[in-house]
Order: C-alpha cells, then sequence, then structure tokens
C-alpha cells in the first residue's frame, strides 16, 4: 500500500509530505483547492504522462516520490521485477519517483535508482489502480479479465494441474517437431553422415599420431644427412687416421698418465677419476650412434606413406575440427545423429501416440476450467448487478463474454472438432456491461466516463475483492450525479472493500466522507501573491466542521447534520463488523 507521498513544486503544490494508513483515506476541499492536481501526481508517479504544466511556475522541476509497503499478493510479483532489474533493497518496500524538467525531459527511479518509464508503469499497474482515469483502470484492460475471473472462482488447483499437462504437451510437440523435421530431409542427412563418419572410421585416427608421423618423416626425408653426420663423429671418436688417432685412445693414453700421477701424488687421483668417467662417456656415445646407424632407414616407400597419412590427417582435421580428438568427436556425433534419424520413424509414431492421450487429458481438464468459470462468471454477474442496484444503477446489465476458436491441431471435442488452446485453457474472456436500459452489453473499455464509470468500478471491486490483488485503489468523482441516500451506500461499499485494500477516495459528499478512516482536507491558499494547496489530516472538531461545510454553511443545523451523519456511518460500520 501507499505510506508515503511526497509532492513538489507540481502545479500549484510547492510541497507536501503526506502519510497514508490502512482503510479509507478520504480527500475532500472546495472544486480547483488541487485534489485533481494530486491525483495527476499519482498519475504520473506510476508511468502517466510527464508533462512541462506541471512544473510550477519559477521552477526548474515537478517531483512526485511514492513509497509502498509490501505486505499483500503484491509483493511477490513487485519481487519479481525488482529481482530481474537488480534493484531489490528493503524486501518490504518500494519506492518510485518521477521528475519532469520545465525544458521537458522527465526522469523515472526505482529505489533511488533510474529506470525507464516503462518499467515504473510495469510497477504501478501492480500497486495501484486509479479510477476516474480511464487509461489507469485495470478492469479496463480485457487481458486482465481471465485472471480475475480465475481469482474469483478459485480454480488455482485445477488450473495448475491443467498447466502440468499443458507444458508437458509443449515438450512433447517440441520434440515432435525435431523429429519431423529431421525426418523431412533424413534421406540427405542419411547420405552426408554416412559418408562423413565412414571416411572418419575409416582413417582409424589415434590422438598425437600426427606428431609422430611428422617426426618420422623429418628423419626418412633426411636420412642421408643424419648418416653421414654420424659416421663422421664414429670415425673422430673410435676409428681415427694415420695423421690423426682417435679421440678415445687419446682420451685413453690421458687417463693413464693421470693415473700414473695420482699413485705418486694420492692429491691429484680426482684427476684421474675425472679422466676415466670421461673415456667412460665417449663409448657410451660410440654405442649410441652406432644403434642409431643401424635405425636410421633410406626407405623412399614408407616416405610416400607417411606423407600421405599426414596429408590425410590435414585434410580431415580442416573439414571437422582443426585437431585429431576433434575429428573422432565429430564422427562419433555424426553416427549418434545417424542413430537419431533412423530410428526416427519408431520414436515419432510412439510421441504420436503420447500426443493423443495428452491432449485428450488437456480437453478433458480445459472443460473442466470453462464450466467452472462459466460458473463463477454467472455468480459474479448477478452479484455485481446487486452491487450496481444498491448504487441505484438497477437497469445495468453485467455478463462475462466467452470466446474460443478453431484449431486443427487444437483439443479434441465431444463433436469431434477442434479448439485452440493455451496455458490458460481454451477461453478468451471479456467483461461486458449495459449501464443503461437499450444500451446493449459493451466492452467496459466502452462505457460510460465519470461518475458512472468509478461507480461501475466500485461495484466490480467489492464482488471481485478477494481477486483483485492491487492493494491501493484510487476513486475520483465516484459522486457525480448522486445524491446523499446514494452517497451513505457508496460509502458503506467502498469501507466494505478497504477491509481488503487500501482505498483512496476523492469526494464532495459528506455522506460518503464520514465513513473514511482517515479524512484529508485540500485547501487552496494565496501567499505573497502565489497560489498554494495544503493538504491538512482532519479529526474530531476540525473534521466536523469539514464535513459541515461541505453540507452548506456552516450553523448549529449543519453541524447537527454532520454530527448526525457521523453517528450514522459509525453505527453501520459497527452493524458491518458483526
Amino acid at each position: 500500500m501507499l505510506t508515503e507521498l511526497r509532492i513538489q513544486n507540481f502545479a500549484i503544490i510547492d510541497k507536501l509530505d503526506l502519510r497514508f494508513g490502512n482503510g479509507l483515506i478520504i480527500l475532500t476541499g472546495e472544486t480547483g483547492a488541487g485534489k485533481s492536481i494530486i491525483l495527476d501526481a499519482a498519475v504520473m508517479l506510476i508511468g502517466g504522462k510527464a508533462d512541462t504544466t506541471f512544473v510550477r511556475t519559477d521552477s526548474d522541476a515537478a517531483f512526485v516520490e511514492g513509497v509502498f509497503h509490501l505486505k499483500g499478493p503484491e509483493k511477490e510479483a513487485v519481487h519479481e521485477i525488482l529481482n530481474r532489474e537488480e534493484l531489490m533493497d528493503d524486501p518490504d518496500y518500494v519506492v518510485l519517483m518521477r521528475e519532469v524538467r520545465k525544458e521537458g525531459r522527465s526522469m523515472a527511479r526505482v529505489n533511488g535508482r533510474t529506470v525507464n518509464v516503462g518499467l515504473l508503469k510495469e510497477l504501478g499497474a501492480i500497486l495501484i489502480d486509479i479510477h476516474g482515469q480511464a487509461e489507469h483502470l485495470s478492469l479496463l484492460d480485457s487481458r486482465a479479465h481471465l485472471g480475475l475471473l480465475d481469482r474469483y472462482a478459485e480454480i488455482a488447483r485445477p488450473l495448475s494441474d491443467y498447466r502440468q499437462t499443458y507444458h508437458a504437451l509443449l515438450n512433447l510437440r517440441r520434440e515432435l517437431g525435431d523429429l519431423r523435421k529431421a525426418q523431412a530431409d533424413a534421406d540427405r542427412r542419411v547420405e552426408m553422415l554416412t559418408y562423413q563418419a565412414e571416411e572418419i572410421e575409416a582413417a582409424r585416427l589415434k590422438p598425437g599420431e600426427d606428431e609422430d608421423l611428422r617426426k618420422e618423416r623429418d628423419r626418412l626425408a633426411n636420412a642421408e644427412s643424419l648418416a653421414q653426420n654420424a659416421q663422421e663423429a664414429l670415425a673422430v671418436l673410435d676409428e681415427g687416421s694415420p695423421e690423426m688417432p682417435a679421440a678415445t685412445d687419446l682420451v685413453g693414453q690421458a687417463a693413464q698418465a693421470l693415473a700414473s700421477l695420482a699413485k705418486i701424488d694420492p692429491a691429484q687421483s680426482e684427476l684421474a677419476n675425472q679422466a676415466e668417467l670421461m673415456l667412460d662417456t665417449m663409448s657410451e656415445v660410440i654405442h649410441g650412434l652406432r644403434d642409431y646407424l643401424e635405425e636410421i632407414e633410406f626407405n623412399p616407400k614408407r616416405l610416400d606413406e607417411v606423407e600421405e597419412r599426414l596429408d590425410l590427417i590435414h585434410s580431415l582435421t580442416r573439414k571437422f575440427g582443426g585437431s585429431i580428438p576433434a575429428v573422432i568427436a565429430y564422427g562419433a556425433e555424426a553416427r549418434k545423429q545417424l542413430e537419431t534419424i533412423t530410428g526416427a520413424a519408431e520414436r515419432i509414431a510412439e510421441l504420436e501416440m503420447q500426443e493423443a492421450k495428452l491432449l485428450e487429458k488437456l480437453a478433458k481438464q480445459g472443460a473442466t476450467l470453462t464450466e467452472k468459470r462459466k460458473s463463477a462468471a454467472a455468480a459474479m454477474g448477478k452479484g455485481i448487478e446487486t452491487e450496481l442496484d444498491d448504487l441505484k444503477m438497477a437497469a445495468a446489465k453485467f455478463s462475462v463474454d466467452f470466446q474460443t476458436r478453431p484449431d486443427p491441431n487444437g483439443a479434441p471435442l465431444a463433436d469431434g472438432t477442434r479448439i485452440a488452446f493455451d496455458q490458460n485453457g481454451f477461453d478468451r474472456v471479456e467483461f461486458l456491461i449495459a449501464p443503461n436500459p437499450g444500451e446493449g452489453l459493451k466492452p467496459l473499455a466502452k462505457i460510460a466516463s465519470g461518475g458512472e464509470t468509478s461507480r461501475l468500478m466500485l461495484g466490480l471491486k467489492n464482488v471481485m475483492a478477494r481477486a483483485d490483488e492491487i492493494p491501493s485503489l484510487i476513486f475520483d468523482e465516484i459522486d457525480q450525479g448522486i445524491g446523499g441516500r446514494v452517497g451513505m451506500i457508496v460509502g458503506q461499499k467502498l469501507w466494505n472493500l478497504s477491509r481488503t485494500h487500501q482505498v483512496f477516495c476523492v469526494t464532495h459528499l459528506p455522506q460518503l466522507a464520514v465513513f473514511g478512516d482517515q479524512h484529508w482536507q485540500v485547501q487552496k491558499l494565496v501567499d505573497k501573491g502565489r497560489t498554494l494547496t495544503r493538504v491538512e489530516q482532519l479529526d474530531g472538531e476540525p473534521r466536523l466542521l469539514e464535513l459541515s461545510q461541505m453540507l452548506g454553511e456552516v450553523g448549529e443545523g449543519t453541524l447537527r447534520s454532520a454530527h448526525e451523519l457521523l453517528q450514522v456511518a459509525r453505527q453501520m460500520i459497527k452493524d458491518m463488523k458483526k
């Protein structure tokens, strides 16, 4: 509910800071005092038009801020939006703000962060319904009617069961669609996938094979150079020449000399050991070179085979993934798709049988929803017509229009036809009303405006109080064209409605105003040549004076009448509480 409303430099309002409670909140005051301006500010706050004419003369910007306490069904819906937009602060409150500058630019904020106006409208539609401004009447939006009817009918459980079947059917149809699409081009796909899988499988690729082959290719291509280098090294190390002894012979002579030296001078034994180690190392090198020479292969045929294998690997990696593991994975996926395609016909037949069963189940569940809705619609219509009769609209008629449309892929009916469905069932509903005799039933969006509309909305809201989850309602012009006796009835109904909602009502009727839990007086003053709006909460004697003034010129008679009205209202409220 709306707990605080701050308005600054808005039209003739310089600054207002209003704090509201639960129940029925009455705003009264003379025509032109600023009551409608406060409503204009509320409309702008929830995403309505931000007109530069709202900016107070000699001010740079007009500012409106509202603090909403979240404590009812609206809390979950608001939280979903705030979490989605990463705007959550206090889980029990949300703060909306709107500013319009004199040059025309406007800004919207939620919990202090700048947002677009669309988001403000989305939140505002959950938090406030303003009756008297047609563009903000939730009941005039036919898209909301089905949800309202369902909540009134209390069909949450059967609707949940229906939606479970609906989503199962959607998932099944999604799989069926994929399989049918696969089957439609199965021949082409099978041929291509078979070729790809067989080409990859025939290659018998092994991870890391390409690197080993490249090394082997380098050895085969350079076999002559490798052998020559190895032989030259052996000649120097082990064979020698007439002009130059082998390196091993020379190192052996040095080792013998050092061994003899160490016998005479033991301090040099380490040198002798190192020379011996060097001789052993050279022997190992010579042994390794001889083994390597035996492995060197002069095999042009094998070189051609390696080159051909590398070319095949390069071709496959270029086509199927850039590496041998990627090619192997591609081949496995191709086989998997082939199995899916070749098994599609059987799976399609199986899924079609399941689809028929789900459609039959959905048809029964949808028919149950329609039956419960129509039964609830009849009760709702009678209740609303009773409400309108109380509000001196005895000739008004209310009805809920049910529409369906055929669909060859829809749910089967008993007569063999098929009907379209969505997650809410088969029905498209719209509330219709005939305010006056002879006019015929029309959509709510086309009914008369002003006080008649507000009274219609009041009747609707009272009947659907449980179904309507919007916590704060504002009624303007609801007393147009009605007298004092009807005003008492309207006040009584507003008070009843305010037990489940926070209700604001702008009125000129004292018979209505006496039912308020809070009573605010809106006054227009002139201070230093500037017109100002002031709002004061009334109680006790000041409230009695305001009610007396609403009845006529303040005097003993009007004061007594005002007191009597208060007493009557208190007794009626007491009776309603029983």
